[in-house]
């Protein structure tokens, strides 16, 4: 999303001033802290989203969908906009939007869902997703009226270590491993209503599998999958679908 533009349409007389400028520091219980800096999260969010979304009061859609109020809703479920089929079938599996999910879009959005039309490649910095993170906050329902709620929480999660994607799959093990996959996704890449997942970039694969591990993808067969497979076999299909060629 690149930026020339600002269109977020501020809500007059809310956010910022009955927030404060240090942003979101509602207490949290144990496993929790603190949500980011908002006021940095608004300059970012002028850099990094404003080109294609609005947020506040009157915000309409435009490249992509209006923000306002993104948390706790359903992925795709604004009306009047046009999404692609991958994030209208996320919405259908559950998906819905928390600082959990929208962190890992962010991060990665073809991490989360791969068929995406949001042509942005993603904030790799934890802090600086917090902190747009913490911005959106106040464009949902405010913390103080709610301040047990997921939003205003960010859980403090268990996250991918780096040994885990440098983890080279047997492609060998993973033709293997593969038939039970096979049963639904087409090998020859064709998506009859089931996503392809040929040719997918191995990194791609191994964080999608993990995303469904960890209840981030909201599939439910798809979880079941993944929670029975171990690094090295989610390495071995990633190293079978990267390179199938059958």
């Amino acid at each position: 999303m690149k930026v020339n533009r600002f269109k977020t349409i501020l809500a007059a007389g809310v956010t910022l001033a009955a927030i404060g400028a240090g942003g979101v520091q509602a207490q949290t219980g144990s496993g929790a802290e603190p949500l980011g800096n908002a006021e940095h999260g608004a300059e970012l969010w002028e850099y990094e989203c404003a080109a294609c979304h609005e947020m506040g009061r009157g915000a309409e859609n435009g490249i992509g969908p209006h923000l306002t109020r993104i948390y706790g809703r359903r992925a795709a479920d604004v009306e009047g906009f046009v999404y692609s089929d991958s994030i209208e079938r996320m919405g259908r599996d559950g998906l819905r939007w928390t600082f959990r999910t929208l962190d890992a879009y962010i991060e990665n959005p073809y991490a989360l869902v791969s068929g995406t039309r949001m042509s942005y490649p993603g904030l790799p910095d934890a802090q600086d997703r917090a902190d747009i993170l913490a911005f959106m906050r106040q464009f949902s329902d405010m913390p103080e009226n709610i301040p047990e709620a997921e939003p205003t929480a960010r859980r403090i999660e268990i996250e991918l270590p780096p040994e885990v994607l440098a983890i080279r799959g047997d492609r060998e093990w993973g033709e293997y491993l593969a038939s039970e996959c096979t049963t639904c996704h087409q090998r020859d890449g064709a998506a009859m209503g089931i996503p392809s997942i040929t040719y997918w970039p191995e990194d791609r694969f191994v964080v999608a599998m993990h995303a469904y591990k960890e209840g981030l993808r909201p599939h439910a067969v798809m979880q079941n999958v993944a929670r029975r497979l171990d690094n090295e076999e989610i390495a071995a299909l990633a190293a079978y679908f990267a390179t199938i060629d059958d």
